[in-house]
């Protein structure tokens, strides 16, 4: 890459090759008509070869928004964003030959059998016949879709279409893949068979920038993080990072009769084996580095919880406490 940016200098300066960086942001902004809102407010990121790299945010966050920005289908207002060393105000056509989309919603077409949904797609893309039907049926195996092959698309499940999905995005052979909310409305099995076959492309080297609600996802998939908040980034690094960071190593969480937990987190307050504390409509959370030492203080104190729970904190422990939890619509 010949721009020399400071978000590459800052890159260089860290030890890592700048040719690395696929894409980066610097200050990016996204207006809506009108001015009034601020979907992506000034942010910056780095995305390097070879990760997966996450977007965490509330709805309206703007992390979907930032995914248009990179995918170019929706125009910046203002900042640098690069993608494969390109502007996509100018480069918009030679960018997306070059990535592959999953959206939020699969637009499948309904009436064309899982193979017929490939080829059309292949050929979107100008690949021949003969390579067109040889991709797709690299695709159909590594999607376990073969045997559907030639079903129309209407009786699949919904965990096939998403796979199916995510194999037509992977016709060209992307360097860049961009999954916004890749496993909503999924069942676990369905969640845990999308998860392998993202951890495989990741193994084969294409780099990963997905969106999700689901915070062990984030966990199980993502190198590298970023939380957004109202437009703006408010953390980043990777999943154990933000976890040391931002929580305890341990949570213990407390189970009351209905409308105890006042009473009873007021006499647990200044409990010393506790970093924090914090009280839920239906629970009281410790944030502790020993949760059984935590529990045992409880009980000196002659609180006798109805359920107890310890357990490890979690990225959805530090994405509560970054960005709180009011419902946001």
């Amino acid at each position: 890459m010949t721009d020399r940016s400071p978000v590459l200098e800052a890159v260089a300066a860290a030890g890592t090759d700048p040719r690395r960086v696929l894409a980066y942001a610097e200050a990016l902004t996204k207006v809506h008509p009108g001015g009034e809102v601020r979907a992506v407010d000034g942010i910056d990121f780095t995305l390097r070869r070879g990760e997966a790299f996450g977007f965490l945010g509330a709805n309206g966050a703007g992390k979907s928004t930032t995914m248009r920005m990179i995918a170019c289908v929706s125009r910046p207002s203002g900042g640098t964003l690069r993608v494969l060393g390109m502007d996509p105000l100018r480069d918009g056509a030679r960018i997306r030959a070059r990535i592959g989309v999953v959206p939020q919603d699969d637009s499948l077409d309904m009436e064309l059998t899982v193979e017929e949904n490939l080829l059309v797609y292949g050929r979107y893309f100008g690949l021949g016949r003969a390579r067109a039907r040889e991709r797709a049926r690299e695709l159909l195996e590594f999607a376990q879709l073969v045997e559907k092959s030639d079903t129309k698309v209407s009786a699949l499940s919904g965990g096939m279409r998403r796979r199916l999905t995510i194999a037509r995005s992977l016709v060209n052979d992307p360097e860049i893949l961009l999954l916004d909310e890749p496993t909503t409305g999924l069942d676990p099995q369905a969640r845990h068979v999308l998860w392998d076959r993202l951890f495989r492309l990741k193994q084969q080297g294409v780099t990963l920038v997905l969106t999700t609600h689901y915070m062990d996802e984030a966990e199980q998939l993502c190198d590298h993080l970023v939380v957004m908040d109202h437009g703006r980034i408010v953390a980043e690094g990777s999943p154990r990072e933000l976890i040391e960071r931002h929580s305890s190593p341990e949570v213990l969480e407390l189970r009351f009769a209905p409308g105890a937990q006042q009473e009873m987190a007021h006499r647990l307050e200044d409990i010393d084996v506790a970093d924090r504390t914090e009280v839920l409509p239906d629970r009281v959370l410790l944030y502790t580095a020993d949760g059984d030492a935590a529990l045992a203080a409880v009980h000196d104190r002659s609180v006798q919880p109805v359920a107890t729970l310890v357990r490890r904190a979690t990225l959805e422990d530090v994405f509560l406490t970054l960005t709180g939890r009011s419902l946001t619509d």
